[in-house]
């Protein structure tokens, strides 16, 4: 059942679920009695599960577990809990930097691994694919190689009829990632910038949720989602923000008079992006 007070759906659309060392289903528990409803899991980096990957199959035990924990999730939310799967673009430079391995190998395994994320949305079983390009300075051709295995991402995107979750650089600018999307048949507002702020040309803005952003959303009136980017990590308490943040700030925008903003936030953004439906998977 939603929260009486604020009779909506409530979508974080990214936030990690750690199936071992976390807060895992009890950080689900905190969300749903703030008033959360639904959730967009997306796996942690494959290392942070003690995956040192070397084939793309090795990217599997990542998702596995990931569907095992969003499975567990899912029962314990009156909507729905989905997994988003794929690569972590900053393996680029684990692979690089801390095992010596060349670039174009580098954007080799990252794309199979995103190939074996791609069978689980073909299958069902997972609703988009995650991957980006490093939001930090790197040489040409390590950057190259990561626009590489974007533009990958966005082939499978087109071909398998999902949405793709990146993870970039700050920007309010990634035009040429919508461009790269289009020329591939995947509409860009299907392209989904994850910790993204207010304004954004391009893909659909994950808008943090802090207050002044979610307000500037708001006051836009484009579409956007909400997210909290919940890392699910022991040894960082503290870091981006907690699993009750995305209802307590869709009650503070429903006392302040955003209605619009809300539905815009947790049910029609969600339909266009990911064609889920919020409001039709509530259950009493």
């Amino acid at each position: 059942m939603t929260d009486p007070d604020l009779d909506t759906p409530v979508l974080d659309n990214h936030l990690h679920l750690d199936p071992d060392a976390g807060q895992g289903l009890s950080a689900v528990r905190d969300f749903r009695r703030l008033g959360g409803t639904h959730l967009l899991v997306v796996n942690k980096p494959s290392w942070h599960l003690g995956v040192e990957a070397e084939t793309g199959e090795d990217f599997r035990e990542v998702f596995e577990r990931t569907l095992a924990i969003v499975a567990d999730a899912d029962d314990l939310l009156p909507g729905r809990a989905w997994p988003i799967l794929g690569v972590h673009p900053g393996l680029i430079s684990r692979l690089v930097d801390d095992r010596d391995v060349a670039p174009a190998e580098a954007r080799d395994l990252m794309q199979a691994g995103l190939d074996v994320a791609a069978e689980y949305v073909h299958d069902g079983r997972a609703l988009a694919i995650k991957s980006g390009r490093p939001h930090y300075d790197t040489d040409d051709d390590v950057w190259d190689a990561s626009n590489a295995v974007l533009r990958h991402a966005l082939d499978l995107g087109a071909e398998h009829g999902c949405a793709v979750q990146l993870h970039t650089e700050a920007s309010e600018d990634l035009s040429d990632i919508a461009a790269w999307a289009e020329e591939r048949g995947l509409s860009p507002h299907r392209v989904v910038k994850h910790y993204a702020g207010p304004r954004l040309m391009g893909p659909t803005p994950s808008v943090m949720c802090r207050t002044e952003w979610l307000h500037e959303a708001a006051e836009r009136g484009e579409p956007f989602l909400m997210e909290t980017d919940f890392v699910d990590d022991p040894e960082r308490p503290g870091a981006v923000m907690g699993p009750k943040t995305v209802p307590r700030r869709v009650r503070t925008l429903l006392e302040e008079g955003y209605d619009d903003a809300v539905r815009l936030a947790h049910v029609e953004t969600p339909a266009r992006v990911y064609s889920i439906d919020t409001e039709a998977t509530l259950t009493e």
